[in-house]
């Protein structure tokens, strides 16, 4: 058995259920945590209880904020708004929030972008230090999913970590985006494991579960088994035929590397 700890993401996985109910879900299919996506709207308390019922941990969420992490006019209101999320991570023993920077301004050049969002992360990063959350900034493909996004290679999403240079500022690194970006998969995520937070997985193409298309995630699992990460490797993918199948498929596929 692989010695990953997997968590599934239940905005994209059982979204069929009510959100309770996809949570016992993936209980059922003897996974250890979920995630989900933004917690504005959610009932948190509501959610915490049904996953200790289960006896599951909650992975992460997404730090939420109304303005773009990339824009150099919302720096401090961004701060103020993760600061919130960082305290909602920490009421709840949440060890990740997943970071994005929103699209590109056209009228903005991008280095001024660049700069905005390694200094709100420093702005941001003793807060998140003192509460022991991570921040992890997610890079987004921009070829299929995320046309305008700012932040598309892990070169400078690792170059943005290395400048703020905290502890609790890593990167998300998703397979599925960066192998549509830019591939070389393997040797990116061993060279660069130590500034690696979290992870998302799905196949290419279709964003379908592990197994499904063209990544050797056998290998993937492998290499992330063997080295020290110690974080989640979160599903977030759509099942190309049922959920329960999806999620079964995943483990076979781990239990091969």
């Amino acid at each position: 058995m692989s010695n990953i700890k997997f968590s599934v993401c239940i905005e994209m996985i059982f979204s069929d259920l009510p959100m309770l109910e996809r949570i016992s879900a993936v209980a059922e299919a003897g996974y250890p945590a979920v995630e989900f996506w933004g917690w504005h709207g959610k009932d948190m308390q509501a959610i915490a209880e049904r996953i200790e019922q289960e006896g599951l941990n909650l992975a992460g969420f997404c730090a939420e904020s109304s303005g773009d992490l990339c824009n150099p006019e919302v720096t401090r209101d961004w701060v103020q708004e993760a600061a919130d999320s960082i305290d909602q991570a920490d009421n709840f023993g949440v060890p990740v929030l997943i970071v994005t920077t929103g699209n590109e301004l056209a009228d903005v050049p991008r280095q001024q972008q660049h700069q905005a969002i390694v200094e709100g992360l420093t702005a941001i990063a003793p807060y998140a230090e003192e509460k022991d959350v991570t921040l992890c900034l997610e890079p987004l493909n921009v070829l299929v999913d995320h046309a305008g996004y700012y932040l598309v290679t892990s070169d400078e999403g690792f170059e943005i970590v290395d400048e703020v240079n905290s502890p609790s500022v890593k990167l998300l690194y998703d397979i599925y985006h960066q192998q549509i970006t830019e591939g070389n998969l393997i040797a990116t995520i061993t060279a660069n494991m130590g500034k690696i937070g979290h992870f998302h997985v799905a196949d290419v193409p279709g964003r379908y579960e592990p197994g499904t298309g063209e990544i050797n995630y056998a290998n993937v699992f492998a290499r992330i088994a063997e080295s020290d990460y110690d974080g989640y490797v979160g599903l977030e993918f759509r099942a190309s035929t049922t959920n329960e199948d999806a999620v079964a498929r995943v483990l076979d596929v781990a239990n091969r590397s």
